[in-house]
């Protein structure tokens, strides 16, 4: 007997005893809809590689809210279970991040981190907003992280919206609103073995210790998309686009600045169309395009310039409509955007009116004041060579061949001239 159950022992297939695998995917930066598209595709994957659970490192400042509601959709109807991690040591759950946190079946955080005000932003420019609908806003979100909380059994999450409280992981782990402290993820692999998960109506044991989790990398696409997401990077785009738009109408058929503006324009609407944008800000950005040009056109003396670029500095402050730092363009980025088009077109101003001022040098009007020795006598008409062309010419007095006369008019291809002592 002995014998036959070290032979069927031996015959068990391997994958049998193999634990099932432990996935790892990696979010860092704003929530957007880049990283919510990353995050529901590594759930999927997961599940259908046989994953017994998926962890998210997360380390964000937060977000857009319809991006946040859809991974913690998401992750509450995952068949397998999540594990959100704010790690490594320094990185926090704020805001959308909270609610991420919150949604886990299991929430951990690292030494050092720190988790909360979840309190949601006033869109729109500050103060046209009414107090009433802010207040909807504010119970709106309550709500909403309550009934997220109530799930996984957490309390503490209402007064990361309402007072947007920050606390510490020890201070998390008090209130019950993580599970576990870790240093790394090895680590956390470790604490969580053994630990039972409860489904609807079932319930999953994780097996986890030792085991090497598989990294789900985000694809280029999808870090393409998350980078130009940026408001900062999305602005860019959007002025280099214009820039190469405007030199190409300048300069028909130079096609380079044409495609390349084609594709930093297309480049920047996909971008704001994801950002909470404030279309009066982008109508002050086009209005100060249009105001540059018509310098360049209408002699104004710099008044349209000056226009442009306060409508410009205004439509660049005002485009993305979200007090907060890290969903706002920076400075660094719109200061020297309104420098250099403000000194670019001014330079263009400056060489028109110059143009425009400059005596002509070509054609008939070029003419005008040039100096010429006269071949036949005129009395009152004659022939004069200037630039070594010959033109007839007429005169109120009578001057001798050889002798020096100046241009004064040009009528009907015949010279005005008088003589030169």
């Amino acid at each position: 007997m002995i014998l036959c159950f070290i032979f069927f022992a031996s015959t068990i297939p391997a994958h049998a005893q193999e634990k099932a695998p432990v996935f790892v995917a990696e979010v860092e930066g704003i929530i957007n809809p880049a990283t919510a598209k990353f995050i529901i595709e590594s759930i999927d994957q997961a599940v259908q590689e046989g994953g017994q659970c998926l962890i998210i490192e997360l380390d964000t400042p937060g977000g857009l809210m319809d991006s946040m509601r859809s991974i913690v959709k998401k992750i509450l109807s995952s068949p397998i279970p999540i594990i959100v991690y704010v790690g490594p040591s320094g990185a926090r759950a704020a805001s959308a991040g909270v609610f991420i946190t919150i949604s886990a079946h299991i929430a951990v955080m690292a030494p050092g981190t720190h988790i909360g005000a979840a309190h949601p932003v006033t869109l729109g420019a500050e103060g046209k907003e009414s107090k009433t609908m802010s207040e909807k806003i504010v119970n709106d979100t309550v709500s909403y992280i309550k009934t997220i909380a109530k799930t996984r059994g957490k309390e503490w999450a209402e007064k990361a919206v309402r007072k947007s409280v920050s606390i510490t992981e020890e201070e998390a782990l008090k209130l019950n609103v993580i599970d576990l402290i870790s240093s790394d993820v090895q680590d956390l692999l470790t604490k969580i073995d053994g630990r039972v998960i409860k489904f609807d109506g079932a319930t999953r044991t994780l097996l986890t210790k030792g085991l090497q989790p598989r990294s789900i990398q985000m694809s280029w696409r999808y870090r393409l998309l998350d980078i130009i997401s940026n408001p900062t990077i999305a602005y860019i785009l959007l002025m280099l686009g214009i820039y190469g738009i405007f030199f190409e109408l300048s300069n028909p058929g130079a096609i380079l600045p044409g495609v390349v503006g084609g594709i930093f324009l297309i480049l920047a609407f996909y971008a704001l169309q994801m950002l909470p944008i404030n279309f009066a800000g982008l109508a002050l950005i086009l209005f100060a395009i249009i105001l540059f040009i018509a310098e360049i056109k209408v002699m104004s003396h710099g008044l349209l310039s000056v226009g442009g670029v306060i409508s410009l500095f205004l439509g660049s402050l005002m485009l993305i409509e979200n007090p907060t730092e890290y969903m706002r363009i920076s400075l660094s980025a719109i200061i020297p955007a309104v420098l250099v088009s403000g000194a670019f077109f001014t330079f263009a101003v400056t060489k028109a009116i110059k143009a425009r001022l400059t005596k002509p040098t070509t054609g008939m009007e070029g003419l005008v004041g040039e100096i010429g020795i006269v071949s036949t006598p005129i009395d009152p008409e004659g022939k004069v060579s200037i630039h070594g062309e010959f033109w007839n010419a007429v005169s109120d007095q009578k001057i001798e061949a050889r002798g020096k006369v100046q241009v004064v008019g040009v009528t009907n291809l015949k010279l005005k001239v008088k003589k030169v002592v």
